[in-house]
């Protein structure tokens, strides 16, 4: 089985681009993914993760992922390689987005003014809920 799920911070904003053959949108972008343990006496240490988006997805992720926010991205490894005009062949290992979602708290995002205008209701206002104490209503 080839899945993975990596939670981290974007290093930079997500480049877009299309393939020519298709004209297929792909996003790349990188994640920068803190190790869980770090030694004794030592700071804690990040991998950076290459990830690349395609489609909805890519769209996604080029459209609302800003860098420095922390997202979580499921999906799966992919190897790859090619030759260059010099004739050198490149390896390349990253992760095939399937899903991608944000993470960051209301806290740590800041502003939620831009998910308003995004979603149409602002995440930042309390929801109140109301209980109904009658059982008449009950649908069991």
């Amino acid at each position: 089985m080839n899945k993975v799920i990596l939670m981290g911070r974007l290093t930079k904003d997500p480049e877009v681009r299309y393939t020519q053959t298709n004209n297929t949108l792909v996003a790349s972008f990188s994640l920068a993914v803190n190790r869980r343990f770090a030694a004794q006496g030592q700071e804690r240490q990040a991998d950076f993760i290459n990830i690349v988006a395609w489609n909805k997805t890519g769209e996604f992720c080029s459209k609302y992922f800003k860098k420095g926010q922390q997202v979580a991205v499921i999906g799966r490894i992919q190897t790859r390689t090619w030759d260059d005009d010099q004739g050198t062949k490149h390896y390349v290992t990253e992760v095939v987005a399937e899903e991608a979602y944000f993470a960051d708290s209301k806290r740590e995002n800041g502003d939620s003014s831009s998910f308003e205008n995004t979603f149409g209701t602002n995440l930042s206002e309390n929801t109140e809920f109301q209980v109904n104490s009658s059982d008449d209503d009950l649908p069991f």
